[in-house]
Formats: C-alpha cells, structure tokens, sequence
C-alpha cells in the first residue's frame, strides 16, 4: 500500500471523510512495527537498517525530482508515502542489505514507478515492488542471501551494510528460506524425506511462521481503522489456499503443504500491505475481489512452475496491468450506461 489518495481509501465512486493522506501513511507505518519487530527479534538489526536507508533515499529522491518539476517539497515529503514505500521495500529485501542496493531499488521506486508517472496518485504500478522486481532481476544473488535466525547484532552487520564484505563471506552467512529450500529439492526427493532431512537452519521454519503472525496483526490493525477493506487480502489469500490444497491433495510427496504457503513467504505481508494499494489496485468491491483473486493464483503458478519460490511482486505487479479492465467493467454505474468500450464500439 504504498501511495493513497484519501479519497480513494474506499471506492473511488464513494464519498470520503477519512483522515489526511498522511495520517493514513502513518498509520499503515504504524501497522508495519510488529512484523518489522518480529523480523528483527529473529534476524536482527540488519532489517531496521534497510528500512532506515530506503526511507532516506525515499526521502532524498522525492526531494530531488519535486526540485527539478519545480513543485513544493513540503506536501509530498509531509504525506509520508516516500517513506512508506520505503518501509514497505525495507522489509521486504534480505537483513542488511548493502546500501548500493537499497538506493537502486529506491530509485526505481521513486523516480521511475511514481514521479515519472505524475506522482502520488498517478502510479499504475506499485513503486516498491516495482523496485524489488528490478533488484530481483538485476541482482538476484543479492537478493537471495536471507540469513538463518541471527543474534541482534549480527556478524558483520556493518560491513554488509557498508557493502565492503565479499559476496562470498555473505553467502557463507546466509542460507534459503524454507519456500527457496523446498522449491529446488528435487524431484527424486518426498516432501517427506525433505523434511527428514532438516534442510534448514534450527528455527528458521519458526522464525518465518511467527513474522507472517505479525504482519497478520498489523494487518488487522488496518482493516480495524478501515484504511483496507477485507475484499483483497481475503481473495488472495483464499485463492491461494484453495490451489495449495488441491495440489498437495493430488500429490502431497511432491506439492508443499497449504500452511507452507501461507506462512512461511510474503503471502500475508502482501495481501495486507503490498495488493490493497489503492492506486494501483482495483477499486470497486467486485473488481477487488477479482483482483486479489488474480494475485492469489499467479503466486501459485509461479511458486509451483516458475522460477521463484515466492512471486508476490511479480503477481502484484502483473494484475496491476489489469486494472484499468476491472475498473472499466466493475466500477458500479447509473442504470442503463454502458462502459466506455462498449460505447466506442456502438
């Protein structure tokens, strides 16, 4: 939920008297602080020092583009949606993460996906993920090196940070998530005898458990302020249960457990925090079903054929483009109008 318009917090045929788009920024940064507690209780100070950086380059490259359009600085920097997007792209990267990282991927948020659009808004697609997906693709070592449960302060967190550790010494610390683990097992290898094995580091499978509990918190905190509507966390979210439940029923030596899918990835932190962005999201209550929906069964297909183990960036980023479609035919109109297309076409 990276950019808002106050009167698009509901449906954009509805009027509003919600709260300031800033006070609506706040409080989804607020909403964050038990899953980003919880990610730092188990991988440590690494994940508060991403989301320091991303909001401070969020912040600097807002100003800097708001000085070149020759616009005011102060009502797009005391919005808080550069930060926010900070935030939300912070988290979502691996601990400590060097800051040449996070000021790619907080370029691409910023400049491309939002200000080159027009601004707050104006973004078709969601600016953090559309700087996660390019850190994805243009750095994808990088990306993969999320450490096994780490002392507060980790070994060599400030030289990760500073980016003077070799990618090798960074590798030798980090290991795969259990989604990353279970997806390349092979195919000569059960679901069963995978798990025998102890593939991953002692607590990691309760580490990532615990994280989605807490983002499923601050998730409710939004839908309990009504900042979200339930519409899209709950498709997403059953969509991809109901495919991960007919496919471990059809070959549970081979398909991972539903659960598997619900907690251990980015599934509850991006159907409460990264699908319900407004901007970029659908907007009627049909065409958010259809959309949640949409994110829920890409993420299944390219978890299970694909070739990433989570895909919440990608699926969001995908049914972005589709937006203009769901809200062309299911944005409520008066009796008897016709969409637009149907019109050109008369």
């Amino acid at each position: 939920m990276s950019m808002l318009h106050a009167s698009q917090v509901n449906d954009r045929t509805r009027v509003s008297t919600t709260p300031t788009t800033g006070g609506i920024m706040r409080w989804v940064i607020i909403a964050t602080l038990p899953g980003l507690a919880t990610m730092t209780f188990f991988f440590g100070l690494g994940v508060i020092s991403n989301v320091l950086l991303a909001a401070a380059f969020g912040l600097g490259f807002e100003a800097l583009i708001l000085r070149l359009r020759q616009r005011p600085l102060h009502p797009a920097l005391n919005d808080a949606s550069a930060v926010l997007t900070g935030v939300l792209l912070g988290a979502s990267l691996p601990p400590a993460s060097p800051w040449w990282l996070i000021g790619v991927g907080m370029l691409a948020a910023i400049v491309v996906a939002k200000q080159l659009y027009g601004g707050l808004g104006h973004n078709p697609f969601n600016p953090a993920m559309v700087g996660y997906a390019l850190l994805l693709v243009s750095f994808p070592t990088y990306m993969t090196l999320w450490s096994s449960p780490q002392p507060l302060w980790p070994d060599a967190l400030w030289s990760q940070i500073t980016g003077s550790v070799s990618l090798e010494q960074i590798d030798s610390l980090s290991g795969a998530t259990p989604l990353d683990a279970f997806k390349h097992k092979g195919d000569g290898l059960s679901a069963s005898q995978f798990w025998a094995s102890q593939p991953l580091p002692s607590g990691t499978l309760n580490a990532w458990q615990w994280i989605a509990i807490a983002w499923l918190a601050g998730g409710s905190l939004l839908l309990a302020k009504r900042i979200i509507s339930w519409h899209i966390p709950a498709s997403m979210l059953s969509s991809m249960l109901v495919i991960a439940t007919l496919l471990y029923l059809f070959d549970p030596s081979h398909f991972a457990s539903p659960l598997l899918h619900l907690l251990t990835g980015a599934a509850i932190f991006g159907a409460f925090f990264i699908a319900t962005d407004p901007v970029s999201a659908a907007t009627s209550q049909r065409g958010k079903l259809i959309y949640g929906a949409g994110i829920g069964v890409l993420v299944m297909l390219i978890r299970t054929w694909g070739g990433y183990p989570d895909a919440v960036a990608f699926a969001v980023l995908l049914m972005n483009l589709c937006v203009p479609l769901l809200d062309l035919y299911t944005i409520p109109r008066p009796a008897g109008a016709q969409p637009a297309a149907d019109k050109e076409r008369s």
